[in-house]
């Protein structure tokens, strides 16, 4: 078995990134980015989220954390089951979405390539954690996650990104 991509220091802070399938531009919306970010906020408040860093792109987000009840793989489960519970049900739900039943089929479709998932799959299975083992790393990510929009061409300054 594979050791890349694996929580094998529970206690350690790590940078992951996770996708929405098929890289959809979700947070492109403010209501769904919103979602994101009070989902973070509550992590941080109630399950011992200790975030250091994140940035939330239109179909994906970068985040370094750590657990603090030493269970990263478990609150990042949690993380996403949530979001992406609540987010296809407010894209359901919400009458301005003019990309609704697309995004449900594609939801619904990638749902049915995957075993595990019973309807719909809202998020890629992979984080890609990776261990910040060192102060060095920690800089070199944070910056990765700090200048992803100017690279992606979405500003000029990273301090402009939402």
């Amino acid at each position: 078995m594979s050791r890349k991509y694996k929580f094998h220091e529970k206690g350690g802070a790590y940078f992951v990134s996770f996708a929405t399938v098929n890289w959809i531009d979700v947070f492109t919306r403010e209501l769904y980015f919103s979602i994101m970010t009070e989902s973070l906020d509550y992590c941080r408040k109630n399950k011992g989220m200790e975030i250091y860093g994140y940035c939330i792109m239109p179909s994906h987000v970068h985040l370094i954390f750590r657990s603090a009840l030493g269970d990263p793989s478990g609150l990042m489960r949690d993380l996403k089951g949530f979001t992406s519970r609540k987010i296809m049900k407010t894209i359901q739900d919400n009458p301005q979405e003019s990309r609704r039943e697309w995004l449900l089929w594609m939801f619904e479709r990638a749902g049915k390539k995957n075993c595990n998932v019973k309807e719909k799959q809202f998020w890629q299975q992979n984080n890609q954690p990776i261990e910040i083992w060192s102060l060095k790393v920690f800089e070199q990510k944070l910056n990765y996650i700090h200048n992803n929009p100017v690279e992606s061409g979405f500003v000029t300054d990273p301090t402009d990104w939402k």
